[in-house]
């Protein structure tokens, strides 16, 4: 993966707090164009090089994680999670406020992670290409009886595909026999799907 992170994008402890409000702010800044609300419930947030290397720096300051070799292992977790040329990679949340809540949708939503689309194109010319979800995450993350908050999902798309993206609306649905949502992807969030898609 040419845009991986690796072991020195990573900032010692005492770098990273000096920047990280300035960091923080930032990723903030990104994921608000990257977030894409699919209904009432089911959110996903496209990841990107500096998302993902947020995540990592954060789990290493509240994790204590100092050495070379600590840090290697949350890389080649969250690595896979960056989207890159003809891939888009989105983490997937189930937002829930209340026990009352979750207690009703957790079971409902079994599999959802299985059930998001992106659309391209017009309706009648639409072009639907569904997710994979990342193996090594739904290993620890999927069950049959309910679903967890967080799944990791992506999107491959072939050159004609990123073609169409370039000049045609987009959406994301989910259709699980549970939850049918639909979402029109504004032109911002094009944009920066875009500039991952194109690498």
């Amino acid at each position: 993966m040419s845009n991986a992170l690796t072991i020195d994008d990573i900032a010692e402890a005492r770098a990273y707090e000096r920047d990280r409000e300035a960091f923080r702010a930032r990723v903030i800044e990104l994921k608000k164009v990257r977030r894409v609300s699919v209904g009432p419930v089911v959110t996903l947030v496209f990841e990107n090089r500096d998302t993902v290397r947020f995540q990592v720096q954060e789990m290493a300051r509240a994790e204590k994680l100092h050495t070379d070799e600590a840090i290697e292992i949350e890389l080649a977790t969250y690595n896979p999670l960056i989207s890159r040329w003809g891939r888009l990679s989105a983490s997937l949340f189930i937002e829930l406020t209340s026990r009352e809540e979750m207690e009703r949708w957790l079971p409902k939503l079994a599999g959802v992670e299985r059930s998001v689309q992106l659309i391209i194109g017009e309706p009648g010319d639409a072009e639907t290409i569904r997710c994979d979800v990342d193996e090594a995450h739904a290993a620890n993350l999927s069950r049959e009886d309910a679903t967890a908050a967080v799944h990791f999902v992506y999107f491959s798309l072939d050159p004609k595909q990123v073609a169409r993206v370039e000049r045609e609306p987009v959406a994301l649905a989910v259709d699980h026999p549970h939850y049918g949502e639909r979402s029109t992807l504004s032109k911002h969030t094009k944009a920066a799907l875009l500039e991952d898609l194109l690498g």
